[in-house]
């Protein structure tokens, strides 16, 4: 009986007008024995309505005995149709959290894409940002500072024939040298990154 499922009150899909002959029909479908109880009780309420149901009215047509029912041509001569649709499910509290959150979600990335071009990159500001990059770095200048100290130490061994305080103090003016080198590497790579990250913001605002 998942026919008459559907509120007769409410009908959903195809509705027809409810012309004289489909009254009449539903008047004596409504006393029909043939029928079951719910068909009696659709049909009598149906009786009264201006509109009703294509398919419940071809439902109890069907079902009716043919001596009862007119011509089915005959029933629906001159009847208008029109179609309803069925009420929008009303959205869950979760579901509408959801909703939002995805919104502002959505909302966030627009802004973060329209604002790329002139808002600096995470992450290229501070040259040693990591852990990983500060440990890197300060291994790389401990092995430089060392190679220094040794190159210093072999060059016055060889120019002051084995003097080990004088040996000792060209280490230590190659340990100093390097630093000095490190550093100016240091200050050029990061005042390159600088000017670099400054002229490709300049450009990307004059387009």
């Amino acid at each position: 009986m998942s026919m008459f499922t559907n509120n007769p009150q409410n009908p959903v899909g195809l509705v027809v007008s409810a012309t004289e002959t489909i009254r009449s029909f539903l008047l004596a479908a409504s006393k029909d024995q043939n029928l079951s109880k719910e068909l009696q009780e659709i049909a009598s309420n149906l009786s009264s309505k201006p509109n009703v149901p294509y398919k419940m009215v071809r439902e109890i047509w069907v079902r009716s005995h043919s001596s009862n029912r007119p011509e089915l041509i005959c029933l629906f001569r001159g009847i208008d149709f029109s179609f309803t649709s069925s009420k929008p499910r009303e959205k869950s509290e979760e579901l509408k959290v959801r909703l939002r959150n995805l919104t502002e979600i959505a909302e966030r990335n627009d802004y973060e894409e329209l604002v790329k071009d002139i808002a600096p990159r995470k992450g290229t500001s501070e040259p040693f940002s990591s852990y990983k990059d500060q440990l890197g770095f300060g291994l790389h200048v401990i092995v430089t500072m060392f190679s220094g100290y040794l190159v210093g130490y072999a060059a016055f061994r060889a120019l002051f024939n084995h003097n080990p305080i004088l040996n000792a103090a060209g280490g230590i003016l190659g340990l100093v040298c390097t630093m000095l080198v490190e550093t100016l590497l240091f200050i050029i790579r990061t005042s390159s990154q600088d000017l670099r990250s400054s002229s490709n913001n300049t450009l990307k605002k004059n387009q």
